[in-house]
């Protein structure tokens, strides 16, 4: 009997084509033929491919917290129109991957409890699509059905109401968090140990609730009429994920290590597995993949949001370095790795957990990569790096203790419980207007507590320091999240794109007898502060010997146009013009 094969295009449409050989169940979901949905290991087979599509290690440019080699387009204001983009077309394959297991499963004569159990995971990626691409574009055309002809006319639909969207999304999780095991029912293969479960429903439910509360209050969408709807919905799928058993993890680092490997760490609510022999790897020949040191790297911006050893930001604190005469300076530290005296300079503990610094105290512990011997000091302003602060954060404990031929097995946090825990915090002062000391122990200071940072976030200590609650409360996401793809997401449903990006992108203190080769200080001149933070006599950044990775004069944002993607063209001829432009992009 012949297999039938699906390629999925445009919205989902499908070309069929037969095959007389056999197609390898592992990944995939595009099997349809009377032999197939029978069995478990058939579901499992065809829910892999959910798993596989997922996005990898990267580095998130889009906002003002990493830098690459080049400008980012959309951060600096600079992209154009595309015709075609996988920001578009993958989601939607991704999409018609989970409906086939839905429709084709939903007919097997597997017991009802069985099969739902495997079709919670495509209801679960389902949601996980349309919301990425809500995100990105907003109102989006929303898909629950195959294609099998090209005639079907719910190809040229038009956009969806975001919201009808949304409420897709939380339909969906609803069923899969119905029928997903829970996180102590996973088994404990490579894969199976990150499958998804209960608690990544609810997660994801955490999720989209606060974004899109968030987004509809301050960009106005309906009025912002239903944004305590979406509150009240991050904020009840958190009351229900608290009860499913998760914790920090004892040792901020050790959370994105290799320790991760098994299904014991209570932190990771749902992640994408790196196994050696079930699923993929990742070379370690590449290793900016993993959010280190190479190709990417951390502005000062994003590092003057980490608050100082007394609880207060750097406009307020009596313990900001006054002029800084080293690089190290920025986590309290001297050239040596030594301590200023009587405390100045000296951060949250997650700052020195998030960038190496000269003579890093972990150096000798770990391989850092510096040097030609693979360890040793670290020189800023190394040619083959960015100019900006190398990232230790899911760095060290993970990729050289376990690896084999060059192949790192670390899986990718995609949601983990600090998140889960800043995020109730938010949703509850976002919806009430406040939040009590007690809810703030249970959040925004059991971050803290963790590394060691001890001075509490309390009602009173934003009283009497003159503080804004909702913004400590988003400088602890910041701080706690760095690095792991959220900034973007967070200016944009913020609303604070337009403030934060159209500026100055700040690097290190650069000093030529801090540099590997001194020679090069001439070459880096052009972009170094003087005695006054002016470059050409214009303010810049108030230390002197301050690096600017990308001036102002060079990034921009429309806020009538930049908080939304622009459509692909292609997508929009395909539709027959039923899919309308952002605005601004027109």
């Amino acid at each position: 009997m012949k297999k039938i094969h699906y390629i999925s295009i445009l919205l989902g449409v499908t070309i069929l084509f037969a095959c007389d050989d056999l197609l390898d169940v592992k990944p995939g979901s595009e099997l349809t033929d009377d032999n197939f949905w029978k069995s478990e290991a058939d579901f499992k087979g065809a829910c892999n491919r959910l798993y596989y599509d997922l996005d990898g290690w990267s580095n998130d440019s889009r906002a003002d917290e990493f830098v690459g080699a080049n400008a980012d387009g959309i951060s600096s204001g600079n992209r154009t129109i595309p015709g075609t983009s996988d920001d578009w077309t993958h989601p939607y394959d991704r999409i018609f991957s989970a409906n086939n297991i839905i429709e084709k499963g939903s007919q097997s004569p597997l017991a009802e409890n069985l099969r739902n159990r495997w079709i919670a995971e495509a209801y679960f990626f389902r949601a996980y699509q349309h919301f990425t691409l809500v995100k990105r574009y907003g109102d989006v055309p929303l898909v629950t059905k195959t294609f099998t002809s090209v005639y079907d006319e719910d190809l040229k639909k038009g956009r969806t109401p975001r919201e009808e969207v949304i409420q897709q999304c939380y339909n969906d999780l609803e069923f899969a968090a119905q029928y997903l095991p829970k996180r102590t029912q996973l088994g404990t293969g490579e894969l199976d140990r990150r499958r998804v479960s209960r608690s990544s429903a609810l997660g994801l439910t955490v999720r989209i609730g606060l974004y899109e509360g968030t987004f509809q209050k301050y960009h106005g969408v309906n009025g912002g009429s239903n944004a305590n709807g979406h509150l009240d919905k991050a904020i009840s799928a958190f009351e229900q994920l608290r009860g499913e058993g998760h914790d920090l993890h004892s040792d901020f680092n050790a959370v994105f290590s290799y320790l991760n490997e098994a299904n014991t760490n209570l932190e990771i609510v749902f992640g994408k597995a790196y196994g050696e022999n079930d699923f993929t790897t990742i070379s370690t020949g590449h290793v900016y993949t993993r959010n280190c040191e190479g190709s990417y790297a951390l502005t000062r911006n994003i590092l003057d949001r980490f608050l100082y050893a007394d609880g207060l930001p750097i406009d307020k604190t009596a313990l900001k370095v006054p002029v800084e005469t080293s690089y190290n300076n920025i986590v309290g530290l001297d050239g040596d790795g030594k301590p200023l005296p009587d405390g100045l300079g000296q951060r949250d503990p997650r700052l020195m957990k998030s960038i190496w610094t000269i003579n890093d105290p972990l150096e000798n512990d770990v391989f850092v990569g510096w040097g030609v011997t693979g360890k040793g000091k670290y020189y800023p302003f190394d040619s083959q790096r960015p100019k900006g602060y190398p990232t230790k954060k899911a760095f060290f404990g993970s990729l050289w203790e376990k690896s084999v031929g060059n192949k790192d097995f670390t899986d990718k946090i995609i949601i983990r419980y600090a998140e889960m825990l800043v995020a109730y915090a938010e949703a509850l002062y976002e919806r009430n207007g406040s939040i009590t000391d007690a809810q703030l122990d249970a959040t925004v200071n059991k971050l803290r507590a963790r590394v060691g940072f001890n001075v509490k976030l309390t009602n009173a200590f934003v009283s009497q320091h003159g503080l804004n609650m909702l913004e400590e409360i988003r400088r602890e996401r910041t701080v706690e999240l760095l690095t792991e793809g959220l900034r973007y997401d967070d200016i944009i449903r913020w609303k604070i794109a337009e403030n934060v990006l159209p500026v100055d992108l700040i690097g290190p203190i650069c000093l030529a007898d801090e540099l590997q080769n001194s020679a090069l200080i001439g070459t880096l001149n052009p972009r170094i502060t003087d005695a006054s933070g002016k470059i050409n006599g214009i303010d810049v950044y108030p230390q002197a010997n301050t690096y600017v990775i990308e001036f102002k004069n060079t990034r921009k944002f429309n806020p009538l146009r930049d908080y939304l993607y622009p459509i692909p063209t292609f997508e929009i001829a395909q539709s027959g013009f039923n899919i309308k432009q952002n605005p601004g992009w027109e």
